[in-house]
């Protein structure tokens, strides 16, 4: 039995007294008061102090009085080789002028305010690059097409190949022997190009049929679906009889497994022969049996395209179970191509009905062409090539422009260094095909006996190097460099340092720049 205290049936009967307009329902919302504190007499903004890592007046921390406080840089020198043992070079520099100016040694005055300056002081062969690509430009009518750069790795050639990529055309690089055999530099110039542009080593355009069937492909694409597979898949059966027969030949079924006739012969000693006939039945089981002739009248005239797409389904049937272990059903042991073509051309079998489902998507089929595809983009004709001076490759060509006569080159090829020698060859195959396309030619950062050099960059070459060195809001540039900076400014003895890197004989993929 429930009790109730007097207390509650007090507030009841208050309840129950109560006018009607009072018993009105209740929400369960909240009201939000608006109560405003007054603030003391002796409140200020300044009477609370702000934390040393907060808001406010910048923090002033307690320096280490040991910790080295850096110098601020006031200018960026790239390294000139060509002044006896190499010096920090005044023309390829760029200093900090007054109210934020920049002032380049050979440019003069630049507009260049979101350009690192250590760019700056690599904008010479910038500009370099802007106009061999100008040149090409204005010889070729302004038509984009495929263009091929020789040294992707050094100041002006890299600059072209970005230049170059980002106006739409296709290129072809090739890294020089200072930097070809740093794999991870090789693939960040080929990163620089777009499809189908590439990058490939110097070693590799040595090779000249493969470099023209690469600059081919590039060139006019390759598309896969361009081609006629009604008549090819004829050509594909043709080929399987031709090896057909040839392996019925070579196999005949009087052997006693597919191997050199070589390998069964008796080479060993007298009191082991009478062993050696069952060792090598034991070891001839392992291969397939020889195959017994076939008539070449009835192969042709029974061995159809549809025969063939039945034999590769019975062949995938077969790989599939030898690899997957056995099905329970396909004998793995034994599998006897020219004797399976040799019933089927006997006795011709028929496609299930089932047949054009297929097992096997993703097989190549004789019957059907390949899925459409994407085609492959085309760079279009060569319209021009860049070859950039490397030392290895001035001496080549003076020693080879030297001689006279055909016996006299070959004799100033033979004494010339591997490194030498590899520099001419990379960029003959350059020269060659852009020779053959009737495309123009330019040199950047020297000259080469036979070849042109381009003219002295402009000052729209010039505004073409700075805009590309822009960094964007997004924090990225058009034109980009790999830079190793020493701070002479600092510590002097870096800029002797700096001098002697850039003079090793594989100074690395980078360029070195030094600040004072």
């Amino acid at each position: 039995m429930l009790s109730v205290s007097s207390s509650t049936l007090a507030r009841l009967a208050a309840r129950s007294s109560r006018p009607a307009a009072a018993t009105a329902t209740r929400g369960m919302s909240m009201k939000v008061r608006e109560e405003i504190e007054e603030l003391p007499s002796n409140f200020s903004m300044d009477a609370i102090k702000p934390p040393p890592h907060g808001f406010g007046e910048p923090y002033a921390e307690e320096l280490d009085p040991m910790a080295y406080i850096r110098k601020p840089v006031t200018s960026a020198h790239a390294i000139d080789l060509t002044k006896g043992e190499g010096a920090t070079s005044a023309l390829d520099s760029a200093a900090f002028g007054p109210k934020g100016s920049v002032a380049h040694g050979r440019f003069g005055a630049v507009d260049a305010s979101t350009v690192p300056l250590e760019y700056l002081a690599l904008l010479r062969p910038a500009a370099e690059g802007a106009a061999a690509l100008r040149e090409i430009s204005e010889a070729s009518k302004n038509v984009l097409g495929t263009i091929l750069v020789y040294g992707a790795s050094r100041p002006a050639g890299m600059a072209a190949v970005q230049l170059a990529n980002a106006s739409g055309n296709a290129v072809v690089a090739v890294v020089d022997g200072q930097h070809s055999g740093h794999d991870e530099m090789v693939a960040t110039v080929k990163g620089l190009t777009s499809e189908p542009g590439t990058a490939v080593s110097e070693e590799y355009a040595l090779c000249k049929a493969n470099f023209r069937d690469l600059v081919e492909k590039t060139v006019s694409g390759d598309d896969f679906t361009s081609h006629d597979f009604d008549t090819n898949q004829y050509q594909f059966l043709s080929d399987f009889k031709a090896n057909l027969l040839d392996y019925v030949e070579t196999y005949p079924s009087d052997l006693p497994a597919a191997v050199d006739a070589e390998q069964m012969k008796f080479a060993g000693k007298e009191k082991d022969r009478a062993n050696f006939k069952a060792n090598m039945n034991a070891y001839l089981s392992q291969f397939a049996p020889g195959a017994d002739p076939i008539d070449p009248a009835q192969l042709e005239a029974n061995f159809t395209v549809q025969q063939y797409a039945l034999f590769k389904k019975k062949f995938g049937i077969q790989t599939t179970a030898v690899i997957s272990g056995g099905d329970g059903v396909t004998n793995t042991d034994r599998f006897a191509p020219a004797e399976i073509v040799g019933n089927m051309c006997a006795q011709p079998e028929e496609a299930p009905k089932d047949d054009s489902k297929g097992d096997y998507p993703f097989e190549f089929s004789i019957k059907n062409g390949p899925p459409p595809l994407t085609p492959t983009l085309s760079g279009g004709p060569i319209v021009g090539a860049i070859i950039e001076v490397t030392p290895d490759l001035a001496t080549a060509c003076e020693a080879v422009a030297g001689a006279k006569t055909l016996r006299g080159k070959a004799e100033a090829l033979q004494f010339l260094t591997e490194a030498q020698k590899n520099a001419h060859a990379a960029a003959s195959s350059i020269v060659a095909l852009a020779r053959k396309a009737g495309a123009t030619i330019r040199t950047v950062g020297g000259s080469l006996p036979g070849l042109d050099e381009i003219q002295k960059p402009s000052d729209g070459d010039v505004q073409t190097a700075l805009k590309a060195m822009e960094i964007g809001d997004d924090g990225t540039s058009s034109l980009n460099y790999f830079i190793q900076v020493y701070r002479a400014g600092d510590w002097p003895v870096y800029e002797d340092y700096a001098i002697h890197r850039a003079k090793e004989p594989l100074s690395g993929p980078r360029q070195i720049v030094v600040t004072k």
